[in-house]
């Protein structure tokens, strides 16, 4: 059990519990899993594009991504069917803990100029997407190996019902939302 996750069992459970007056212990919201997606569009071009995103997600992580593939050609992007067009990796369990510790306590204090996340970025379901611009802020890359700055998108997925539940759940972990 990861200290998130016992942090989760012993503290976050009861406080949600208690703000949203659940019947059942079921009711209460739940991280499920978290899926970063990494968008290459350049990789067109270029082979050794993907072996690199894959390797850079594969260090932040911690498991090894999927090479996603385009399902359509688009000839304004100069994109074919069956052409890989970037990579993505879904986290449970012990990883998903581990990697939102990581995140909350170590890589968003890192973020350049930072102020806060938004606090629109839920889907209307309870689960929140975040966009980070550069993958540098995650302390396992290595400034001096990467050779290109790229972004990436995380997705939290809860089991949240609406938009506030899943709020009171990032924030219970101490999420650093703006206001």
């Amino acid at each position: 059990m990861t200290r998130l996750e016992k942090f989760y069992r012993d503290t976050v459970k009861a406080q949600l519990q208690e703000q949203f007056k659940f019947d059942s212990a079921m009711q209460i919201p739940k991280v499920t899993k978290i899926t970063l997606n990494m968008g290459l569009g350049d990789a067109a071009g270029d082979k050794k594009i993907i072996e690199s995103a894959v390797r850079d997600m594969q260090q932040i992580a911690g498991q090894k991504p999927v090479v996603t593939i385009a399902k359509k050609a688009v000839a304004g992007f100069k994109i074919r069917e069956d052409m890989p067009v970037g990579c993505m990796v879904t986290l449970r369990k012990d990883h998903m803990y581990e990697f939102m510790d990581r995140l909350i306590n170590f890589s968003i204090p890192r973020i350049r100029d930072f102020r806060g996340m938004s606090g629109k970025a839920f889907d209307g379901r309870g689960n929140y997407n975040i966009g980070l611009t550069e993958q540098i802020v995650f302390p396992e890359i290595d400034y001096d190996k990467i050779d290109k700055i790229r972004g990436m998108n995380i997705s939290i997925t809860t089991s949240a019902s609406t938009d506030e539940e899943g709020r009171a759940l990032l924030k219970a972990f101490n999420f650093p939302f703006k206001n």
